[in-house]
């Protein structure tokens, strides 16, 4: 497999200014080496949108939704766009990271140097969004991300607030908005506030659990008590420390980011072991029907942040649907239950044709200005990089509900809205059983 890579590479070296190896340590993963490349393509015969996202491995549900995406984004550019007053063809080259950092890092660079993309897009945790806006960076191709909170992808990528980034930009919401989310969910039920902390040794777990940045300072400041036993490995496969830390401060929430694998092994084991909390609040694995279908009745009354829904007041502004529509149509095409990451990743098609619509042509500098002009109304809100929080993030509402048992089947009820009041709420949140 080196030697093949190596031949492609070699393949590719035509024009090439200099070799530049990326530095490990960016994030959470060590990226690969890669040549680093000014991409010539205001000459090409067409444009070329990169797109990364895990469809395999335990972060899969996040890219569940990508054919049924890519299919409709493809149907309708099928004659191309217009940029800078010339007619483009536009193709849609798709890479899966395998929920793999090294991977999504090797396939990104794969992008650049082999197939030569105009504009990079990335989604999913920053196991996938961190490696391959690296890879951008350091190759100077713009490059879009979203479903990760801003502070794992900013500072976990060692961005300054000061400088930001040069070539890749990101919107989604930050910990700021899921812990006032959590907290006015909380809110809804009279609890001893004493609360068991459940985060891994990854960029999201360390993001969550930082003692200046993350979760403990602003639930102490809301009178709530943290209890955090350390981080522990992903794929665990025992959390009896935890669950006894737990039972022992009395906690009566829990909450944490977890992957859907980890939050199984630890609820059962809740189970066995007689832990019995009155909230449990998970980020990431609580987010998908199959999840939660597959803890059978205990996923009843399980709780988590909700970015997207079908309720959500918003509409595409490249097709037009309402957040139902999009919703209906990927039920029907697929026969499958929606997923909250539908949203997401249809609009970062939205705002990659918006960006490349309003490019005043194909060359890298200009497609960047254009993304960094972005004032767009999406299916997930507006996107308008405005400086804040930081110069390369805009950020998206957040609300919180419930996984809640009706007529046979799991509904994902809104039950917190004062993080965002333009979102309607659906229930109120009731305790676990």
């Amino acid at each position: 497999m080196t030697n093949d890579k190596d031949r492609e590479t070699n393949r590719n070296t035509a024009g090439l200014s200099r070799r530049t190896l990326v530095k490990a340590g960016l994030g959470a993963v060590a990226a690969p080496a890669v040549l680093r490349v000014i991409p010539a393509n205001a000459q090409s015969k067409g444009i070329k949108i990169g797109y990364v996202s895990p469809r395999t491995g335990p972060l899969a549900g996040f890219g569940e939704a990508d054919p049924f995406i890519v299919d409709q984004v493809k149907g309708i550019i099928g004659k191309g766009l217009q940029i800078g007053g010339k007619a483009y063809p536009v193709e849609i080259v798709t890479k899966d990271s395998q929920s793999n950092g090294a991977r999504a890092a090797e396939v990104a660079s794969e992008l650049i140097l082999g197939d030569k993309v105009d504009l990079l897009l990335g989604q999913a945790t920053p196991d996938t969004t961190n490696p391959v806006a690296d890879q951008a960076e350091v190759n100077e191709v713009p490059c879009i991300t979203t479903n990760c909170p801003w502070q794992p992808y900013f500072f976990g990528r060692k961005g300054d607030p000061k400088k930001g980034f040069t070539w890749t930009y990101h919107f989604f919401w930050g910990l700021e908005d899921v812990i006032g989310a959590f907290l006015a969910l909380w809110d809804g039920l009279p609890t001893n506030k004493i609360v068991g902390g459940l985060f891994p040794n990854d960029a999201d777990g360390n993001a969550w659990g930082d003692p200046k940045l993350g979760l403990p300072p602003a639930l102490a400041a809301a009178g709530y008590k943290l209890h955090d036993p350390g981080r522990y490995q992903l794929m665990n496969n025992d959390f009896t420390s935890q669950i006894s830390a737990f039972k022992a401060a009395g906690a009566e929430i829990v909450t944490g980011n977890m992957i859907p694998p980890d939050f199984a092994t630890f609820w059962s084991q809740a189970a066995q072991q007689g832990f019995r909390p009155k909230i449990v609040t998970i980020g990431k694995a609580l987010l998908f029907p199959s999840v939660i279908d597959s803890l059978g009745p205990r996923g009843n009354g399980l709780s988590s942040e909700i970015w997207w829904t079908p309720h959500h007041p918003f509409k595409s502004s490249l097709t037009g649907q309402s957040c139902q529509q999009l919703t209906d149509a990927y039920t029907k095409a697929s026969n499958r239950p929606w997923t909250q990451p539908i949203g997401f990743s249809h609009a970062l098609f939205e705002v990659a044709i918006d960006v490349l619509k309003r490019s005043k042509s194909t060359d890298p500098k200009a497609i960047l200005e254009s993304i960094a002009a972005t004032n767009y109304q999406s299916i997930v809100g507006p996107i308008h990089w405005a400086g804040q929080p930081v110069k390369n993030v805009t950020k998206t509402p957040l609300v919180a509900g419930q996984w809640q048992r009706k007529d046979n089947k799991f509904e994902l009820v809104i039950a917190e809205n004062k993080t965002a009041p333009v979102i309607p709420v659906g229930g109120k949140l009731e305790p676990l059983g």
